[in-house]
């Protein structure tokens, strides 16, 4: 049963500005047999819209995550680019940490084990949250300790209270994923050690708009995140945001690094430098969302333009791949 959202997912408040109608669309995942391409396939709507209150960008359909992730297609490790990346961040954060045996590392959302497993070699204690069934028997069979589960506050009190409290904790494109944001961050602070740090990875919205990457809005992405949207939701949990860094993986994105706000760990200059630059662009007011709107619009009339002119010259168009930024253009273009 799909829900529609009349309230931010975030702050709860009802200023909900519409920025973008994508209509109805497919599960952009829910790749069909060759025995189900004569049925009608569900379609849900795709609508974006802006929280002027708190500036979260989100769209307004919940479809439910068990039907989302309950059995997943995309394994991490099969990109190679997501294996350098992690191995990359992994190796950088045992040095600054100076982690060892004695530390324990939670990656949520945690997939195959492709990142966990470069701290699993290196003999860093390891758990993995992840809730498809398929992919968390994979990450098992690797040897990384995977508790198959929705990530959450109820989650997080259960690991803490069995004594498997995190020095550090991991959750790279998951947050866009979750319904309950809320929960997810709780959770992230109920679950860190006094001193521990929260690394989140999350798509820029500001890239998205400058960008024009349209193709990123489907279902699986409910929200799409500024800083400013970021550093209120994680205060509202006693986190801070001590640092920020924009990664260039997904079209654009930024790395966060949160620590409870009782350790009193000063806050970078790199986060008071993104968050005056958010709030100049104008980061809550639906007028710096209005090009985006129209860009798209000019996007799908071209593309539609140069299709319908191979299509009377007879020639034959091909794709490759079944990416799901696919299935948002595709259907969008009709």
């Amino acid at each position: 049963m799909t829900e529609t959202v009349i309230a931010c997912r975030s702050c709860g408040a009802n200023d909900l500005t519409p920025v973008l109608s994508l209509g109805d669309t497919p599960l952009a995942n829910a790749l069909l047999s060759a025995e189900q391409l004569g049925e009608p396939e569900p379609t849900f709507p795709l609508e974006l819209v802006l929280c002027t209150a708190c500036s979260l960008v989100q769209i307004t359909a919940t479809v439910p995550a068990e039907q989302l992730f309950g059995e997943y297609l995309y394994f991490s490790s099969f990109s190679d680019t997501m294996l350098r990346h992690a191995c990359t961040l992994v190796a950088r954060v045992i040095a600054e940490r100076k982690l060892d045996a004695r530390n324990r590392v939670v990656e949520i959302a945690s997939n195959d084990g492709y990142l966990l497993q470069y701290y699993h070699k290196a003999g860093i204690q390891v758990l993995g949250v992840e809730p498809a069934r398929n992919i968390a028997r994979v990450a098992q069979e690797k040897g990384i300790p995977t508790v198959c589960e929705f990530f959450g506050s109820e989650v997080a009190s259960k690991l803490a209270n069995d004594g498997m409290r995190a020095d550090v904790i991991h959750a790279h494109n998951v947050l866009a994923h979750v319904s309950d944001l809320n929960g997810v961050v709780q959770g992230l602070a109920t679950l860190l050690t006094p001193g521990g740090v929260a690394i989140v990875e999350a798509p820029y919205v500001k890239e998205l708009i400058d960008r024009t990457e349209f193709d990123t809005i489907y279902h699986e992405h409910l929200c799409y995140f500024s800083l400013t949207a970021l550093h209120s939701l994680f205060l509202r949990h006693g986190l801070t945001i001590v640092n920020v860094e924009n990664v260039a993986i997904h079209g654009g994105t930024l790395r966060i690094y949160a620590t409870p706000s009782a350790d009193r760990i000063p806050v970078s200059n790199a986060v008071r430098k993104l968050l005056a630059e958010e709030e100049t662009w104008g980061v809550s007011q639906p007028v710096s969302y209005r090009d985006f709107s129209e860009n798209v619009k000019g996007i799908r009339s071209v593309f539609r333009s140069v299709l319908g002119d191979l299509k009377k010259k007879g020639r034959s168009v091909a794709a490759y791949g079944a990416s799901a930024k696919g299935s948002t253009l595709l259907n969008y273009a009709g």
